[in-house]
């Protein structure tokens, strides 16, 4: 409020100044200070020039200049980098221009370096921002660092991945590269969801909790907490979808509905699921394999147990061996909606 006051100040002083000059000028005495009309005319001009620039001052400096710290805040390094380095470059050009410019008669020599100046400063940052890794490459000579950096972009996580918890096992093996960056939104909503009056959520919630402390004190430099944040999205999973483009960067996690949006609208998206079922023990009909009979199938003689990943193996006339560990040779693989499921026989039985 202090710092408001005080270029509210400022802003009357600088308003009734000019409000003062143009009372002087509109009444168009040579001498306004000896006319009492004129001198009226300035004292009007500046009380109201005074009374403008206080109302006015905030939205003239305090608000674009708050609007310019969050978008600033909100854009990664390099792309502010490259957007400077831009401008620069510009501004450069338009002023090697504005001499050749400034000698065409008027009003030509006034108008066209102010708009050399704006168009080339335009054009600086969006060539700066739009090719910033060549640029990059470029002033490095190590066009193959740079491309080692783009693959360890972060990774943003969503909170159902979070909750899910094989993420941090996946994190221990090394096959993420990259930072994983947790958005306060998202541990936001993580807490709402640990402090939720329903015990499934609430223990739901405590669990992704949970899993960012275990990242936290396991891998430290592989997890970062951002206060990232998007305004002018509401929901969860818009704010991760425009950080991720804003960022050009992919988001981690299980939520169906979030994945399909996300590739509709251009961002990578990481699945644990597809990882999972893409990493599961290729099995062939006519294989024999070693499981664990566990309980009884739903048929009569079936005997069910579970591989090492966690595929179903049903096997017929498997009920006798329960409780043991028996070979049995695969019959049929079948895909379901909900995930792989075998069929085989005792191998005694063959």
């Amino acid at each position: 409020m202090q710092v408001e006051l005080i270029l509210r100040i400022i802003g009357f002083i600088v308003f009734a100044i000019i409000g003062w000059q143009l009372g002087g000028t509109i009444s168009g005495h040579p001498s306004p200070l000896s006319d009492p009309i004129a001198l009226r005319y300035m004292i009007g001009g500046a009380a109201a020039g005074g009374i403008l620039g206080f109302v006015i001052t905030p939205w003239l400096v305090i608000r674009p200049s708050a609007w310019a710290r969050r978008v600033i805040h909100q854009l990664p390094t390099t792309q502010l980098l490259a957007g400077t380095v831009g401008l620069i470059v510009g501004l450069v050009v338009a002023a090697l221009l504005a001499w050749p410019l400034g000698l065409l008669p008027e009003p030509f020599n006034r108008i066209l370096p102010f708009i050399g100046a704006v168009v080339f400063g335009y054009m600086g940052i969006l060539v700066g921002v739009t090719r910033q890794h060549d640029m990059r490459a470029l002033f490095s000579g190590r066009r193959a660092r740079v491309k080692a950096e783009e693959e360890k972009s972060p990774v943003l996580l969503d909170t159902s991945v979070i909750i899910d918890g094989r993420i941090a096992d996946i994190a221990a093996t090394g096959f993420i590269r990259g930072l994983m960056v947790v958005p306060h939104f998202v541990l936001n909503e993580l807490q709402y969801i640990a402090d939720s009056p329903d015990t499934l959520r609430r223990n739901r919630g405590r669990r992704g909790l949970e899993i960012l402390e275990r990242l936290r004190n396991t891998a430290p430099e592989k997890i970062s907490f951002s206060d990232l944040d998007v305004p002018e999205a509401r929901q969860v999973d818009e704010k991760l979808i425009q950080l991720a483009q804003q960022l050009n960067c992919p988001i981690m996690t299980n939520d169906y509905n979030l994945n399909r949006v996300a590739v509709l609208q251009g961002v990578e998206v990481l699945n644990v699921n597809e990882l999972a079922n893409a990493v599961k023990t290729v099995v062939l009909p006519g294989e024999a394999i070693s499981v664990d009979i566990i309980q009884e199938g739903r048929e009569v003689g079936q005997g069910v147990g579970y591989l090492d990943d966690g595929t179903m193996i049903v096997v017929e006339q498997g009920q006798p061996f329960l409780g043991r560990t028996i070979q049995a040779v695969v019959t049929k693989v079948l895909q379901t909606d909900k995930g792989r499921m075998l069929f085989a026989q005792p191998q005694e039985v063959r």
